[in-house]
């Protein structure tokens, strides 16, 4: 018996123990056992000796006297396998693999339909396509080589454990796939995704953990990318079972946003264009809004309201002298396509509002999936959010830009070796 057929059979132990002997309401105790399966499964905790972990997993409840305590075990138990370590070390590790069936990979696709994701290129959602339904020769979606297999061959990659590594698939309906066939991704990409919305494509490439520029990456490269991003969703996917992910974050209205003053994720701009002591149109002005957006994309995404001077002030936006919003909002997003690149355009959202008696652009800033450079001339400049600053990151050589580990060292928390 496979390690997780037993970790559902366990599962089922545990949630007779906590409906019969803790009366954990029943709505509470599924949550808990989900979270449990998801854990047990994606950590393989009952393959090797199933008997010896699942004895260390009763005895772990000996203390508890209320439904509570039952709970409280099993969600310590979850935090001590699913550490930040494992998600940002030991996960992506265990991807490196072209196993058929690997707990891993079975995780990202159950994260997939708990994200409620659709299939790339495609409208259709993984959950309704994934079942058992279908009958003959070809399945509604298939895993598809996002470098296929004709085109690895024709630049030298051959062996199998190469070729078929789970970073490498993808779900897509088999329309698709067969239509793909041995097409290198820079052909197929522009063909598929054409007609897709900025939101469409934005929502795809995080789904589907698809670095910016993917098509173009070297492919060894492009696994070791893919890994990291696929532990994210998967991650993603689990918190949706915990009570973070269970609990919406209150609205905020744009008054108590600038009451709460400048963040680590939140800056204020008086004007997107204009030197307010020259009352001239000012490159230096944009080039400080472009660096701020650049650094929330390299962080851990961020807010920032052009309108408003640094002490809260309210500036309005007449200042920069656009006819009007649309002819300001367009200007925005031809700087951010030239200085930043037009695959930033899905993670930048701008919109107005009104802050008292004035109106105030406000440009929302998703985390990237890699480093956004900010051209400054001949130059790219790698900008980061560090607490209420905006720091530039330097570095250069060969394999890994040292700015990119710089990067992930500022988001993570973790230093590289």
């Amino acid at each position: 018996m496979i390690s997780s057929e037993v970790a559902v059979i366990y599962a089922y132990v545990l949630y007779l123990i906590g409906k019969c002997e803790f009366e954990v309401p029943e709505k509470e105790l599924r949550r808990t056992m989900s979270r449990w399966v998801f854990m047990s499964m994606l950590t393989g905790r009952y393959s090797g000796s199933p008997e010896a972990a699942m004895d260390f997993d009763l005895a772990n409840l000996r203390a508890a006297k209320t439904g509570d305590d039952f709970v409280r075990a099993l969600d310590g138990a979850c935090a001590t396998a699913l550490t930040p370590d494992f998600w940002s070390i030991t996960l992506p590790s265990e991807l490196a693999t072209s196993a058929g069936r690997s707990p891993s990979m079975f995780a990202y696709f159950a994260s997939l339909c708990l994200l409620d994701a659709r299939v790339l290129f495609s409208n259709q959602r993984v959950s309704d396509l994934l079942g058992p339904g279908g009958q003959g020769n070809r399945k509604a979606v298939e895993r598809h080589h996002l470098f296929p297999k004709g085109h690895l061959k024709s630049v030298g990659i051959t062996e199998r454990r190469d070729v078929n590594q789970i970073a490498n698939y993808a779900l897509v309906e088999w329309g698709d796939n067969a239509s793909i066939s041995k097409q290198s991704p820079t052909k197929y990409l522009p063909r598929l995704s054409k007609g897709m919305s900025k939101a469409d494509l934005r929502h795809a490439c995080h789904w589907h953990a698809l670095p910016d520029g993917w098509e173009d990456m070297e492919y060894q490269s492009f696994l070791a990318e893919r890994r990291n991003l696929i532990a994210r969703v998967i991650e993603e996917g689990y918190e949706l079972l915990t009570e973070k992910g269970a609990k919406k974050e209150p609205k905020i209205d744009l008054k108590a946003l600038v009451r709460e003053g400048e963040t680590p994720g939140q800056e204020f701009k008086s004007t997107l264009r204009t030197n307010l002591h020259t009352r001239q149109q000012d490159p230096r002005m944009e080039f400080g809004c472009l660096r701020t957006i650049a650094g929330f994309i390299n962080h851990s995404g961020g807010r920032l309201i052009v309108g408003v001077a640094d002490d809260g002030t309210p500036v309005g936006l007449a200042e920069d002298g656009f006819a009007n919003e649309d002819k300001m909002h367009q200007h925005l997003v031809n700087l951010v396509r030239d200085r930043l690149g037009p695959v930033v355009m899905m993670y930048v959202h701008a919109r107005f509002d009104d802050y008292q008696d004035t109106r105030v652009l406000m440009v929302e800033c998703s985390p990237g999936r890699s480093p956004v450079f900010l051209k400054d001339g001949n130059a790219e400049r790698l900008f980061v959010r560090s607490g209420v600053t905006t720091l530039e990151l330097t570095g250069s050589g060969s394999g890994v830009h040292p700015a990119t580990v710089r990067v992930a060292e500022v988001r993570t928390g973790v230093r590289a070796v």
